[in-house]
């Protein structure tokens, strides 16, 4: 079976070093925000190339935190409305709620699965008081587009990157691309621990300063609290694993590519729909990490179906919008053509930066034989 993504092979190369920083930690008897997670928050933003990285227990935190915060400093206030894409993971979207803001889902392109940014304007309010677009997949949202309708509206801009660690947009770094940004490190992302994490990047001191009481029961100083906050700490044996790990990290974002280009170049199979043509301008493409390649196919089932049986092993990221969930009730009535039809033809295909060539090439003949 060719795996859809073998996180045992990822994870191998750094056996050794992942074991000496676990019995260092051992001897140190120092678990939580001590040197590594200091280590891997300045390394990571330095890779960002922001000025503040916070360390979280997971991406949703991450997301909720920043919400959080700006509701410290004054700039949201309960029931304020947060644009988002509706065709995103839900947990995007549950961020929202949780910080007891107001979710306005706008449809995503069907060609990019990305938000599309002509259609926010028509969903602003008086009640709007951030955007918050989804790097989906791995290929990055029209910031400079978006960041114009910000600045109109005077809304805050939170970046959703939990799957682009290490994408560019106009050669600026993804988490540097807006006012705060939030990534997971959950262990199948392209930077992934051995165990849940997230952090949130911010070149707003003021935000990060206040972020990093929050996570910490909302205090700097212990037995001090200054704000309502939660417990949502990145663990030091997973920031220890992670600064491992981003050494690697543009690397291995390559090998993905490579794959990526491959299958853009051999997938001639008229039912299968590409992410890319393969006539997309090279920067354009190579600015996308490739978290996972999706195609859309009329017959997915049949198409994956077909597929196992020939030992290769897909996902569908995801099944079902997060507007058809039973967890918003509310919304299962509404109407998102586009975003429903990518969730019914969606399939992603394997691709890491441990998959052998020769697998490559059996998925696309393979692929190309499906009728």
């Amino acid at each position: 079976m060719i795996e859809f993504l073998n996180i045992k092979g990822i994870n191998k190369r750094d056996n050794k070093e992942f074991m000496r920083e676990f019995e260092k930690l051992l001897d140190a008897g120092w678990f939580i925000l001590g040197e590594n997670v200091k280590k891997f928050e300045k390394e990571f933003a330095e890779f960002c190339n922001v000025k503040n990285c916070i360390g979280v227990a997971n991406g949703l935190d991450a997301l909720i935190l920043i919400l959080e915060g700006y509701k410290e400093l004054g700039n949201i206030n309960n029931g304020d409305e947060v644009i988002v894409p509706s065709n995103t993971y839900i947990a995007t979207i549950l961020a929202i709620s949780k910080a007891g803001l107001i979710p306005v889902l706008v449809e995503p392109t069907i060609s990019t699965f990305l938000i599309d940014e002509n259609l926010i304007e028509e969903k602003i309010t008086s009640k709007t008081k951030a955007i918050l677009p989804v790097h989906l997949y791995g290929r990055l949202c029209n910031m400079d587009a978006i960041n114009i309708i910000a600045k109109k509206y005077n809304l805050k801009v939170i970046e959703d990157c939990a799957q682009s660690h290490g994408a560019k947009f106009n050669s600026i770094m993804c988490g540097n691309l807006a006012d705060a940004a939030g990534f997971s490190f959950y262990p199948g992302k392209n930077l992934g621990a051995l165990g849940d994490g997230g952090a949130v990047t911010t070149n707003d001191d003021k935000l990060a300063e206040t972020i990093t009481a929050l996570r910490n029961y909302g205090s700097h100083k212990k037995y001090e609290n200054i704000y309502k906050g939660i417990n949502s700490r990145l663990d030091e044996i997973q920031a220890a694993f992670l600064s491992i790990k981003l050494k690697n990290l543009n690397l291995d974002n390559s090998f993905r590519r490579k794959i990526a280009h491959y299958y853009i170049h051999n997938i001639k199979n008229n039912l299968i729909v590409l992410p890319y043509s393969k006539q997309t301008n090279i920067e354009d493409l190579d600015s996308n990490v490739w978290h996972v390649f999706a195609v859309r196919v009329e017959e997915r089932e049949k198409f994956q179906k077909y597929l196992t049986e020939n030992g290769i092993q897909t996902v569908i990221h995801y099944p079902i919008p997060p507007h058809k969930q039973k967890a918003y009730s509310e919304w299962n009535n509404d109407s998102y053509p586009i975003s429903e039809k990518i969730h019914e033809q969606i399939i992603s295909l394997p691709i890491s930066q441990v998959m052998k060539q020769a697998d490559v090439e059996v998925v696309c003949k393979v692929i190309n034989c499906f009728k």
